[in-house]
């Protein structure tokens, strides 16, 4: 299926246009650099789901008692010089990314967080960090790990993506670089690591080959009707769609082949902005986030809204609404308690709230892939650690 979508998409990129030299909005966009074919280390095998992902079929008629939320605790792991926006971890667990308005990324190490975590830990203090590092001119929006390689990039305000191989200890630039011509909110990798999509200013989606670093859009993208920056862009497990949340309130669905719009949910919040959009592992719903306070379960084939999460405010900062690593919980902030607040994800009932323990609510939750722990960071500008206490 994956080798069927990778050649899918390369006679796509051979029936488009490249942006750089049809769309003069994008002109400057370098493709001189391909990618480096000698990043070949890998993450190894990555751990199976800690229990089956939760069935959404059964969301429309979910009836009975909410499932409870194990409690949990955390831990401040370490801090920027300034507001900590964003945070990534990678396909395997085993590494997790945090970006800042300080313009440096942070590699941390999980092992050694857990580490850190432990009461009678006899080593001496534990150093979670295990990479800085320094590239960007402004503050950094949003990260990704390749899915195979150590590779991890950065999209920034300085109008960059960044590639850093965190395989490299003395590393601490990137080792190349994508120019765009707008503000890079967001980055997500095809799951075959071969394209990466960009969410800026541009009201379209970039698409780029990393091989060659050629930005592409369709021809038709000026008939689309869309009018909003992009907040947020997000790959499907497979690839074979992708998903942004925009500032004009959107939430759009696009086909990870022809790279059209298949579905526009206009005024998914009201006349807030979406900030956030993430697909189910099925594939079959969306959970987006907006600046109205609430958080919502779309349904991919129709785009009705079958859940709505609320009871968490959020109307100021880009916060982020997640699921759980076995999607049976979602999780939010609330600005105005600077708490944490979780639901049940089938019957949408509220089944926990939390203290965030940070000075101000955070603006980021990002959840570990393969277990029972998150990542909160913020204004306050620290990266604490959540995991399940058993």
């Amino acid at each position: 299926m994956l080798k069927l979508l990778q050649t899918s998409y390369l006679n796509w990129l051979q029936r488009f246009v490249s942006v750089v030299e049809k769309d003069e909005m994008l002109r400057g966009v370098s493709t001189a650099a391909p990618f480096d074919p000698v990043i070949t280390t890998g993450y190894g095998s990555i751990p199976a789901p800690r229990t089956a992902s939760v069935d959404f079929s059964s969301v429309n008629d979910t009836k009975g008692s909410s499932k409870i939320i194990p409690k949990h605790e955390s831990r401040h792991v370490s801090e920027h010089k300034n507001v900590a926006r964003c945070a990534r971890f990678s396909p395997d667990g085993r590494f997790l990314a945090t970006g800042s308005a300080d313009t440096s990324i942070k590699l941390f190490e999980i092992s050694k967080v857990k580490q850190m975590m432990q009461p009678d830990t006899r080593d001496g203090p534990v150093r979670p960090v295990v990479r800085t590092f320094y590239d960007h001119q402004q503050p950094i929006n949003d990260l990704d790990f390749h899915p195979q390689n150590t590779v991890l990039i950065s999209g920034a305000k300085d109008r960059t993506i960044k590639f850093f191989d965190f395989s490299k200890t003395a590393a601490k630039r990137a080792f190349r670089v994508i120019q765009d011509t707008h503000n890079v909110r967001s980055v997500s990798f095809h799951p075959s690591g071969d394209f990466l999509l960009a969410g800026t200013d541009h009201l379209i989606p970039h698409l780029y080959d990393i091989n060659t670093f050629k930005c592409y859009l369709p021809t038709n993208f000026q008939e689309m009707g869309v009018n909003g920056a992009i907040n947020q862009v997000r790959y499907s497990s497979t690839g074979g769609m992708y998903v942004t949340a925009s500032k004009d309130g959107a939430i759009r669905l696009w086909d990870g082949v022809t790279a059209s719009c298949a579905r526009s949910i206009d005024g998914a919040h009201g006349a807030a902005e979406a900030i956030g959009a993430n697909f189910t592992k099925d594939e079959r719903y969306i959970l987006s986030c907006g600046k109205d306070s609430s958080v919502k379960l779309w349904e991919v084939g129709t785009g009705r809204l079958v859940k709505q999460y609320l009871g968490a405010t959020h109307t100021q900062l880009r916060c982020q609404a997640i699921f759980n690593d076995t999607e049976e919980f979602v999780l939010s902030i609330d600005e105005s308690l600077n708490e944490i607040v979780a639901w049940d994800a089938l019957t949408a009932e509220k089944v926990a709230r939390w203290p965030s323990n940070h000075v101000g609510a955070p603006r980021w939750l990002e959840h570990s892939p393969v277990e029972a722990a998150f990542v909160s960071c913020g204004m306050d500008r620290s990266i604490r650690y959540w995991k399940e206490v058993l």
